[in-house]
């Protein structure tokens, strides 16, 4: 794979559909938020703050490689979401030669939130209050 691959995007329609189709659930959704995590998250997503994932991002192979695809996000999906998907595609995607799919969720939360920030299935933990002031 040439080192120059980055992470693709991912409308928030596209993994909402995901979500809703028993027959395309190999993914996982990686949210590498801080504390900001407690007050909303895409639904069953794993917390892995930015900080903790970028000291190793190798050591978190054992926890994310063994879905197809790999859905990374933050707040607004510009920084802290790509670098993350981008160093784990280089660090361990590519290393191993694996096939898996990685992507950055377009938006982030803050987009996500104002589509399906009141969906239970798609959304979870959702204090609406918080999130009023940062639709997008």
């Amino acid at each position: 794979m040439s080192s120059s691959q980055t992470a693709r995007t991912l409308e928030p329609e596209e993994l909402a559909e995901w979500m809703r189709d028993p027959s395309k659930q190999d993914y996982l959704v990686v949210d590498v938020r801080d504390e900001d995590f407690e007050s909303g998250h895409v639904s069953k997503a794993i917390n892995v703050p930015s900080k903790e994932f970028h000291k190793d991002p190798a050591s978190y192979a054992p926890l994310l490689e063994a879905p197809k695809t790999v859905i990374f996000h933050c707040a607004l999906s510009q920084v802290r979401g790509p670098k993350a998907a981008n160093a784990y595609l280089k660090e361990v995607v590519e290393a191993a030669g694996s096939k898996q799919e990685v992507y950055v969720l377009q938006g982030g939360f803050t987009k996500w939130q104002s589509r399906y920030g009141k969906d239970n299935l798609l959304t979870q933990d959702y204090d609406e209050e918080l999130w009023k002031s940062k639709d997008v």
